[in-house]
């Protein structure tokens, strides 16, 4: 029995990417790999140099939010290709890899994230926040389709913003229709108290509030 569990434990160690501890250079070199698209070397490097999920010391990601970030698509393949990647993997600011790509509008790699099986919903922070504080309209209907919270709410500390509140804060019209028409809140108000209309009018979009004001379920 001790055997058996001892043949697990190494296997979920394995497909976990579970390298020995890289040296300074080696995760220097690697991340430098992710950041300039650098497939070859990436592939050669992780799981076995360096773990899938290792957090780069400078800039506090793991590879596979830097690779969304950077666009770096030869990358990106790599490590979903990889069985070790955690694609809930966080950087230090609790970002993951979708919320990197909503934030950077990156249709294709959402699409690829979401295929392999991203998950759109989380405590805090989401994926639609960030696709509705940039305006990512196409992103953020691939949320919506997967069940999206509409009303998720930002950690208290930072607001308790729902993602129709980032939207209309960042005077984001379609996107506050969008969310609207997929049934969002706006009666839900923030850590201020304030409704997502009266947060357009304090930021100057007093067409948005009026929109938000205007709509009828």
């Amino acid at each position: 029995m001790r055997f058996a569990r001892r043949l697990v434990l190494a296997a979920a160690m394995f497909h976990a990417g579970l390298a020995g501890a890289a040296t300074p250079e080696q995760l220097a070199s690697f991340f430098r790999a992710v950041q300039v698209d650098n497939p070859k070397l990436v592939a050669e490097m992780v799981g076995k140099t360096v773990n899938a999920n290792q957090i780069n010391p400078v800039g506090g990601e793991p590879a596979l939010v830097l690779a969304v970030r950077e666009g770096s698509k030869g990358v990106l393949r790599v490590l979903l290709d990889h069985p070790g990647t955690d694609l809930e993997a966080e950087s230090i600011n609790g970002n993951t890899a979708l919320m990197m790509a909503a934030f950077k509008n990156d249709r294709a790699a959402a699409d690829s994230l979401l295929t392999r099986g991203a998950r759109v919903n989380r405590a805090g922070w989401t994926p639609l926040h960030y696709a509705a504080a940039g305006g990512a309209n196409e992103i953020a209907q691939l949320f919506i389709a997967r069940k999206a919270k509409l009303d998720a709410v930002s950690p208290r500390a930072s607001g308790a913003y729902t993602p129709l509140m980032m939207a209309a804060r960042e005077g984001h019209d379609a996107t506050v229709r969008l969310l609207l028409a997929a049934g969002a809140d706006p009666r839900l108000k923030n850590g201020e108290g304030l409704t997502a209309a009266q947060i357009a009018e304090r930021a100057g979009r007093a067409d948005i509030a009026k929109t938000i004001a205007a709509f009828k379920p």
